[in-house]
């Protein structure tokens, strides 16, 4: 049985080293290729960080909403339990997700998601998938036909980790894109085996005509008087 977990974060803004919280975890479970009814969500509260009004209008989630829910020292240590030791996914995980939830559970003294454990499902897109202009989920996921009715509002992380549950599916059905340098080398060679173009072909000059060298070399003598 292979188990692999999609995840994906909400958060206050993206400066996690400047104060940004995390507040909204959404997580769900795929065995063997397959999505489950097993999934993890929670709302966090950011305990008096402010959401600024461009995070609000990504996601909708206010500080008002929060108030009453879990801290993240609630949250954290039953997101790690549902997740184990099961390879986890996240889009743009390596740069963003993965650093920011990792910061979260380091405040708390608790284990973070090692390195060997996580997937970015971008860089899996980028040597698998060739067409999209942007390889961002939302990009993907039209390229693969995914409904984006959801999210049509705002972002959820839930809402997201389903979505990237789909992307990811499709991507584990997607052979690796082929290494452009090798089919550009293999085209160069079969172009130099080129009757035409191979070393192998005759030398060919065309020497003008003594009359027309003659021409010239008067209308030249003119030009230069």
């Amino acid at each position: 049985m292979k188990r692999v977990i999609c995840f994906d974060i909400e958060t206050t803004g993206l400066e996690y080293m400047r104060g940004d919280r995390c507040i909204e975890i959404g997580a769900v479970e795929m065995i063997d290729g397959q999505i489950t009814d097993n999934s993890f969500h929670e709302y966090i509260n950011p305990e008096g960080k402010i959401i600024p009004p461009d995070s609000y209008m990504v996601h909708k989630i206010s500080n008002a909403f929060l108030e009453d829910k879990p801290k993240m020292s609630e949250v954290a240590p039953k997101f790690l339990e549902f997740i184990g030791d099961s390879p986890i996914v996240a889009h743009n995980g390596a740069d963003f997700d993965f650093p920011f939830i990792n910061y979260e559970l380091s405040k708390l003294n608790l284990p973070q998601i090692p390195r060997e454990q996580q997937l970015d499902s971008i860089v899996i897109a980028r040597n698998r998938v060739f067409g999209p202009k942007s390889y961002s989920l939302d990009a993907l996921a039209k390229w693969y036909g995914i409904s984006l009715t959801a999210r049509a509002d705002a972002h959820g992380a839930l809402i997201d980790a389903e979505i990237l549950a789909k992307v990811y599916k499709e991507l584990e059905n997607t052979a690796p894109a082929p290494d452009v340098s090798e089919i550009i080398a293999k085209q160069h060679e079969a172009f130099l085996q080129h009757p035409k173009i191979g070393g192998s072909f005759p030398y060919r000059s065309f020497p003008a005509p003594e009359e027309e060298i003659a021409r010239h070399k008067e209308f030249m003598e003119k030009l230069m008087a």
